[in-house]
């Protein structure tokens, strides 16, 4: 344990994208970025944050994915502060020919026998076990270079779902499903070093709050 040091990561969802309201795969050239109704959230998003992390340490991070970018840019706005993007926090990378079909046409045309947590559903894609190892990765390196901080990251449902992996180490398979709403924010916060072995405990404080969530 670091006496008197606490490290806190604030999940947080992109807001409402075209390419969820187009049922398409969003991928770089698939994701038109944020509606209307999503940068009302984000913009939100931000004003929260910002109220609650005055006087703290806070660094932003993003996926590299328009509807992400967007997402981390109305909060840096509110907060003052500059953004980076990393690709280790990004959803599926689903290969280029993916990038906007339809999940159906996906399917159909990329699709291949068997699938799971450790064999890819689609030719070309990640697996389950990929991804989360990728986003553990990620957030544990950040959670490590900004120790004693706030860490936002902005990403995706899979984002905030692999938190319980990378800090709750549940194992790569969960029994249970997330429902993860547009511009939400989970909290997981730990009082011991973010590396160190064995692993620290993380405590979640809050799990996909959104304005109006009961408290």
């Amino acid at each position: 344990m670091i006496p008197g040091v606490r490290t806190r990561i604030l999940f947080v969802r992109h807001g409402d994208s075209h390419h969820t309201r187009d049922g398409v795969i969003g991928g770089p050239r698939g994701c038109r970025g944020l509606t209307d109704a999503g940068r009302e959230q984000a913009a939100e998003a931000g004003r929260r944050i910002a109220a609650e992390t005055v006087g703290e340490r806070v660094s932003i991070h993003s996926s590299v994915l328009p509807r992400a970018v967007e997402t981390a840019g109305a909060i840096s706005a509110a907060l003052g502060l500059p953004f980076s993007q990393d690709c280790g926090l990004c959803t599926w990378h689903t290969p280029p020919e993916a990038d906007g079909l339809t999940h159906e046409e996906f399917a159909r045309r990329l699709g291949v026998e068997g699938g799971g947590v450790y064999r890819p559903f689609q030719e070309g894609n990640e697996t389950w076990a990929e991804v989360v190892t990728r986003t553990s990765r990620t957030v544990t390196d950040l959670a490590h270079r900004h120790r004693g901080g706030t860490v936002v990251v902005v990403g995706h449902a899979e984002t905030v779902e692999i938190s319980f992996n990378a800090l709750g180490l549940m194992s790569v398979y969960r029994p249970f499903d997330l429902k993860v709403s547009p511009c939400s924010v989970t909290e997981w916060v730990t009082e011991q070093d973010p590396v160190q072995w064995p692993p620290p405990r993380w405590t979640l404080v809050r799990f996909n709050e959104t304005p109006g969530t009961p408290a």
